[in-house]
């Protein structure tokens, strides 16, 4: 996997929710990552999330798909829903 983001936008993201994209980037190689389809927010080009465990902690990671790459667009630490979605998917 090939990965790229915007560094302005992974700065403005680390200040914010205290998570680099280079971790965020991890959630990927988890075995048990849920990958979903983005509707609501795939407006201008299609937006996808996973959400999985990194090294550290369990994340939420909004991505694209471009030019064969991965392109992270936001990477926070998941919230009780999301962490409660994952387990339920490991059912």
């Amino acid at each position: 996997m090939k990965f790229d983001w915007d560094e302005e936008k992974a700065a403005e993201n680390q200040a914010k929710h205290d998570v680099s994209f280079d971790e965020a980037k991890e959630v990927f190689f988890d075995p048990d990552v849920i990958d979903e389809y983005d509707v609501e927010h795939s407006v201008y080009e299609d937006r996808y999330y996973v959400i999985g465990f990194s090294s550290r902690r369990l994340l939420t990671v909004v991505y694209t798909e471009r030019s064969g790459l991965i392109r992270i667009i936001s990477a926070w630490k998941s919230t009780n829903k999301e962490r409660e979605t994952y387990e339920k998917s490991k059912d």
